[in-house]
């Protein structure tokens, strides 16, 4: 994984078409959200278009993809990657702390913040975890940028989501027993209720810095020679982004998000279809029991065609797509059975796993360590588990490259 990349001389061929549909697509989405926040209560969805898009630019941008920057680290000991996922949650963090001062000043009571990803902890949280970041392992990415390489081009993105479709519906038909023997009485841990808002701050900026600085003592790869100062317009819509950059666009998106809307979350609307899908088909159980109560990316039974999430899902690819337009990274290719296979196997343990831990790497790990939930830790430190393991199993069999 590198951070930067050369300045061209001259614009390559079709540089300028590709600049122009992406601004196409870009005033498309401009318009869309105008229209939509002139209809009656149509703010809200205006506002989940334009922050999805928004998020889809910046991850297309800085390449904000969990397993890219945890894979660099392992094969190549590049720890760039890392680091900007730190910055994401540090920025998160404190600026989360700021919303929940003014909206809950004092966390010592029984309430949560309204919306926030705080969610249970115990072993079937674990096991979520690690079923997603196998899962991330064997289809190459998370949901999240399954979404954001959708608008790439890229041949195992559809079969990734198709996939974690049918791993939700595999959630749901595992629920109840999970929740009987390992949910319902799990503790669902906030950290400003014990630590206080400037003691729980502290503790997840010190538990990030110390990350930060044992990652820094590696030596960092040298970046590819440059060949002239970069252009703006090239930094901004040609040049990779520095992985902190996209961490730090992520946390403030994040803590905008939450402020406006609710937490940042890509698989409430994958969910709650795949839910509506069940059902239609006599899939689900008779009740999902406690389901509904909980936190986190919601599963809930869509009513309707256009919902917050759903746009904000929509804003992200289209954004993406727009992104890689401009940059000349759309690069549709025809899928391969490979591309099936893994696609599908892979998106089934990411939808399992999302399903039963209440979110994904965005959802139940960013929005919830940025609220200072545990839930956030526990699920994030056995996504890595998972992750690792998954790469080297898959190598050793010589499945994975």
């Amino acid at each position: 994984m590198t951070s930067g990349a050369a300045v061209p001389g001259t614009a390559p061929a079709g540089a300028g078409l590709r600049a122009g549909l992406g601004l196409t697509l870009a005033a498309l989405l401009a318009a869309g959200a105008w229209h939509l926040s002139g209809e009656a209560g149509g703010s809200r969805l205006a506002l989940s278009l334009v922050f999805g898009a928004l998020f889809g630019f910046v991850l297309q941008r800085s390449r904000f993809c969990f397993l890219c920057v945890w894979r660099d680290l392992l094969d190549r000991g590049d720890p760039r990657g890392v680091l900007g996922i730190l910055a994401a949650l540090a920025a998160g963090l404190a600026g989360y702390t700021v919303v929940f001062g003014a909206w809950l000043p004092d966390p010592s009571g029984t309430r949560l913040p309204p919306g926030a990803h705080i969610g249970p902890v115990g072993p079937v949280l674990a096991l979520a975890g690690l079923a997603f970041g196998a899962g991330m392992a064997v289809s190459g990415s998370c949901l999240s940028a399954h979404l954001y390489r959708l608008g790439e081009g890229s041949p195992t993105a559809p079969f990734a989501l198709a996939g974690a479709a049918l791993g939700f519906c595999l959630g749901f038909a595992t629920w109840n027993p999970l929740y009987l023997s390992g949910i319902a009485e799990a503790p669902v841990a906030w950290l400003p209720r014990h630590l206080g808002y400037g003691g729980s701050l502290a503790a997840g900026l010190a538990v990030l810095g110390g990350l930060a600085l044992w990652l820094l003592r590696r030596p960092l790869p040298a970046d590819p020679p440059r060949r002239a100062a970069p252009d703006p317009l090239h930094a901004v819509f040609v040049a990779r982004w520095p992985t902190w950059l996209g961490g730090l666009a992520v946390g403030a998106l994040g803590t905008l998000a939450y402020l406006r809307l609710g937490p940042l979350g890509v698989t409430a609307e994958l969910g709650g279809r795949s839910r509506q899908a069940a059902a239609g088909l006599g899939w689900l159980p008779e009740r999902l029991e406690g389901l509904d109560g909980f936190r986190g990316c919601a599963t809930a039974l869509r009513d309707g065609l256009i919902t917050p999430n759903g746009l904000f899902v929509g804003g992200l690819v289209v954004a993406s797509f727009a992104a890689a337009l401009a940059a000349g990274q759309f690069r549709p290719a025809r899928p391969g059975r490979g591309h099936v296979l893994r696609g599908l196997a892979g998106g089934i343990l990411l939808g399992w796993g999302a399903m039963t831990g209440l979110g994904c790497s965005v959802g139940t790990l960013l929005s919830g360590i940025m609220a200072g939930a545990v839930s956030g830790w526990v699920f994030g430190i056995a996504m890595l588990v998972g992750l690792t393991v998954g790469l080297r199993l898959g190598r050793r069999s010589g499945l994975l490259a």
